[in-house]
């Protein structure tokens, strides 16, 4: 397992390649109709340097972004190199301005061909995609810090179990086999990157949540807080750290796999927005005993995406996070609201409530703002404002945050003061 040398720490933000740019060959263009309705997204394809001009602005050492599968490979056996000389354009203008690419090659889209082809429940997923993990290596060689997949649990939980996600599925099978090939393709760029990068740090970006049961006095409440935190959280974490897992869906039976993933982890991502409160409810056809209802428990309100603020949660679920035994990147963090004194407080809480977790002696090595600018947000269309710069939907005119002006600040003066040794 990589070595991680005395560095200073990450002080970024973090955006996706189809959230930005979009794609002509993604099947997120046909599934959601926002997505086709707004080809271009926030024109980032197009106009790339004057977004790390923003990231000059703010003064982060880092920048977490994704390439685009399917602009990489449109068809099956299809590979565009004009696509890879983008990205590869962009690695050189990051570095050129002393900020650290730390690069995503799975951000929840994928080429329109590969749910029928090579889908990730099949047997030739992670051979697919270790051939194309190996195409962008060979390309970005100077890239040193990867992310094979974002989120890897709710693209699961999202596309086999609830359906509402591409390949659209509800098939508790097919989702347990799709877990399996989603980590043995993990394994296969994994060993694909240290060929090719001596010294490079592989991870992936785990979604976690703060779980409660929102009737508390309800034992089936209770204990769906458990089982949630349980499937959700630390399922993933359970796979790196002894080679096996188990699918854990609410009174089903579960799935038992043995995984490729043991010791291929160099550092962990942890993505976290908010806490869930989850009670039992009678299932119907095509519905589950859990239900998550989002309700503000704690005192920082709901965000426009309807999540509760919680950053008491953060520190606890960094505390799970450790016990994978590797360092932590706080890879994404942010809120969706046009109010830039909520932002700001957010980002300010969230950021203590990263101190104590270091405090504690819990080994972060990397904050991730969401995100650079305004996106397109997956089922909710483009006016989800997550962004420290405002995006003119007409124009596409980038105009700075009060936010964007605080986290500057924050990063100038924590640059100064924190280095990991």
């Amino acid at each position: 397992m990589a070595t991680v040398a005395a560095e200073p720490f990450l002080w970024g933000v973090a955006t996706s390649a189809f959230q930005i740019e979009g794609s002509p060959h993604a099947d997120w263009t046909e599934w959601d109709p926002p997505a086709s309705a707004h080809p271009l997204m926030t024109g980032h394809y197009e106009r790339f340097r004057e977004d790390i001009a923003l990231l000059r602005e703010l003064g982060v050492n880092a920048y977490r972004f994704s390439v685009e599968w399917s602009r990489i490979q449109p068809g099956e056996r299809v590979w565009d190199e004009t696509a890879l000389e983008h990205y590869r354009r962009l690695v050189e203008e990051l570095l050129a301005s002393g900020i650290e690419p730390v690069l995503t090659l799975h951000h929840n889209t994928h080429p329109r061909w590969f749910h029928e082809a090579t889908p990730w429940h099949g047997k030739l997923a992670a051979e697919r995609y270790a051939a194309f993990v190996q195409r962008v290596v060979d390309a970005l060689p100077e890239v040193k810090t990867w992310i094979t997949f974002n989120e890897p649990m709710i693209m699961l939980l999202g596309g086999y179990i609830d359906g509402c996600l591409p390949p659209g599925r509800r098939d508790n099978a097919a989702a347990s086999r799709a877990l399996a090939g989603i980590l043995d393709a993990h394994a296969r760029a994994y060993a694909v990157i240290h060929r090719r990068i001596p010294g490079a740090r592989v991870g992936i970006a785990h979604n976690m949540a703060a779980f409660a049961p929102l009737r508390r006095w309800h034992p089936l409440d209770r204990l769906l807080a458990r089982l949630g935190h349980r499937g959700f959280n630390l399922a993933i974490l359970e796979a790196f750290r002894t080679g096996r897992t188990r699918l854990v869906l609410p009174f089903a039976r579960p799935q038992s796999l043995v995984t490729p993933v043991q010791g291929t982890l160099d550092f962990l991502g942890v993505n976290y927005y908010q806490r869930l409160h989850v009670r039992f409810r009678l299932p119907r056809r095509g519905s589950h005993a859990l239900e998550v209802v989002h309700r503000d428990g704690g005192g920082c309100g709901l965000t426009d995406m309807g999540w509760e603020e919680h950053p008491e949660g953060l520190s606890a679920v960094l505390r799970e996070a450790a016990t994978a035994g590797v360092p932590l990147l706080l890879t994404e963090n942010g809120i969706a609201t046009t109010d830039d004194d909520r932002k700001i407080s957010f980002i300010r809480r969230h950021v203590a409530a990263l101190d104590a977790a270091r405090r504690e002696g819990i080994d972060v090595r990397g904050y991730f703002y969401w995100s650079l600018t305004d996106t397109y947000e997956w089922l909710h269309g483009m006016h989800k404002r997550f962004g420290l710069y405002r995006i003119d939907w007409r124009t596409l005119e980038r105009t700075p945050t009060a936010a964007a002006a605080y986290f500057a600040e924050l990063v100038r003066e924590r640059r100064a003061a924190l280095t990991i040794t």
